[in-house]
């Protein structure tokens, strides 16, 4: 393999059976559920090797834009493409577009490895071989897949049937199999011949193009007028809303694979989990001898067979067996372990409430290009945050028609903008900003600003901000 591939991250979902860390604001790909970098980092430093590969080309929801530019950014990575979705429709239309974009920019005969942001991949030489003969198969014109040598009957995962082996290159997909229940998985485990489908791709940027043509034309329509009809806004390419809109809601399993007499698969062992929920978290991770696993400030009597996480508080257990105990700063999810799959549906529950929808959509804490704030106190008239703000970061120009504001510096150095007067405030100082004053706050140092931000007022939405100057875009 001589060709150069194009790395794709699909970094769109929503990850909502791993709430209550996972939420719509900053789903499972932004975390860190498998150490010091997020799911997403680590998709992007498996295709660091500028040997192998271009740099990667990201499509995402658009208010993900600065997370994923930022976390590119810690690793030191450039990027071919941050494509921004206006609209959730899936996978085929996403696909679609990236292809469109590719093949303008590297060729029709561009070889695209399409990849989930929020995987866990164990990287080997068993995965290079098997990246090289999808790629070889890819060149050839296949659309190819690949095939996870299942561990055990798994019912949260489609299957793949084929006469593939493991380091036996591409072979033709006999046929795709919905997720079974277990008695189905145990017999298709039994027969053998079952791959578990990864959502993991190689694909010809021309190929696939032609195959949408024939398979899926209101999708290629759709995806072709976004991309011709982009625009660029900063760092990023925002495809165009009207356009995108029209493509169906459907995956590229469904759209194209399932159709193609094209598909092939490359079977693989390699360790692989989507880490889809939270027993694929415990499943996937290092487990104490009482097969327990636990992160943070955790306490643990009798207690086996679990997953126990909290962010914050102090979390005992005691006496129990296969319970899955996730605690965040405002929400707290207990259950089974085993029915760890259930916590969707929850999230749904929760949604469908407007005094709990909320939950499922913000963190306490909320990131921005900047930095970002967490919420300490809420109360009639008055709130209490803790901002952070990056070195050399500056928050935009603006103002409030109905909140007043106090700033206490923590740590750092502040530059603070009030109606044209520049302030430098140090640790232990502070400032008040008047109702309607035009003000801006800026870190001019090279360590993080904290600082705690007491608002007083009538209302303390976040929509009460007018801003006048943003080097983000946003004014």
């Amino acid at each position: 393999m001589t060709q150069i591939i194009v790395p794709v991250i699909l970094a769109g979902g929503q990850g909502t059976r791993l709430w209550p860390m996972s939420r719509a604001a900053r789903p499972k790909q932004f975390l860190p559920l498998t150490g010091p970098t997020s799911l997403f980092q680590n998709a992007l430093q498996r295709v660091a090797d500028t040997a192998r590969y271009a740099p990667a080309i990201v499509i995402t929801n658009a208010d993900y834009r600065f997370i994923v530019a930022e976390q590119a950014a810690e690793l030191g990575m450039k990027l071919s493409g941050i494509l921004l979705e206006p609209v959730a429709r899936n996978t085929a239309v996403a696909i679609a577009a990236v292809a469109e974009y590719a093949k303008a920019h590297f060729g029709p005969e561009a070889i695209l490895q399409i990849l989930p942001s929020d995987h866990d991949v164990a990287v080997d030489e068993g995965y290079w071989a098997a990246v090289a003969e999808a790629a070889s198969a890819a060149m050839a014109g296949q659309l190819v897949t690949f095939g996870i040598m299942p561990t055990h009957p798994e019912t949260g995962f489609g299957y793949i049937k084929a006469d593939a082996t493991v380091g036996g290159g591409a072979r033709p997909v006999d046929r795709f199999v919905e997720k079974p229940d277990v008695e189905r998985a145990t017999q298709m485990l039994a027969e053998g011949g079952y791959f578990w489908n990864s959502g993991m791709f190689m694909i010809g940027a021309a190929a696939f193009l032609r195959e949408c043509e024939y398979l899926a034309p209101q999708t290629l329509q759709a995806a072709r007028q976004s991309v011709a009809q982009a625009v660029t806004d900063l760092d990023f390419i925002r495809l165009d809303e009207a356009a995108f809109a029209t493509a169906p809601n459907i995956s590229v399993d469904y759209a194209i694979f399932e159709k193609t007499d094209k598909a092939a698969v490359v079977a693989v062992d390699f360790g692989w989990s989507d880490l889809g929920s939270w027993d694929a978290i415990w499943k996937n991770a290092d487990r104490d001898a009482a097969q327990n696993l636990t992160q943070g400030p955790v306490t643990l009597a009798n207690v086996t067979n679990s997953l126990v996480i909290s962010d914050q508080a102090h979390v005992a257990v005691s006496g129990l067996d296969d319970v899955a105990v996730i605690a965040t700063n405002d929400a707290i999810y207990v259950g089974r372990l085993s029915e760890a799959q259930k916590v969707g549906q929850m999230v749904k529950t929760l949604r469908s409430d407007k005094d709990t929808a909320g939950l499922t959509e913000i963190h306490r804490t909320a990131y921005r290009p900047w930095g970002g704030y967490s919420s300490v106190l809420n109360g009639e008239r008055f709130q209490v945050k803790r901002l952070f703000v990056k070195p050399g970061k500056k928050l935009s120009l603006q103002k409030h028609y109905h909140r007043a504001e106090h700033w206490v510096v923590v740590r750092g150095t502040a530059e603070v903008t009030l109606d044209g007067t520049i302030t430098v405030l140090n640790e232990n100082e502070s400032i008040y900003l008047p109702l309607g004053c035009v003000h801006r706050l800026a870190n001019p140092g090279k360590i993080d600003l904290e600082l705690i931000e007491v608002q007083t007022g009538s209302y303390l939405g976040e929509d009460d901000i007018i801003r006048i100057e943003d080097e983000f875009g946003r004014a």
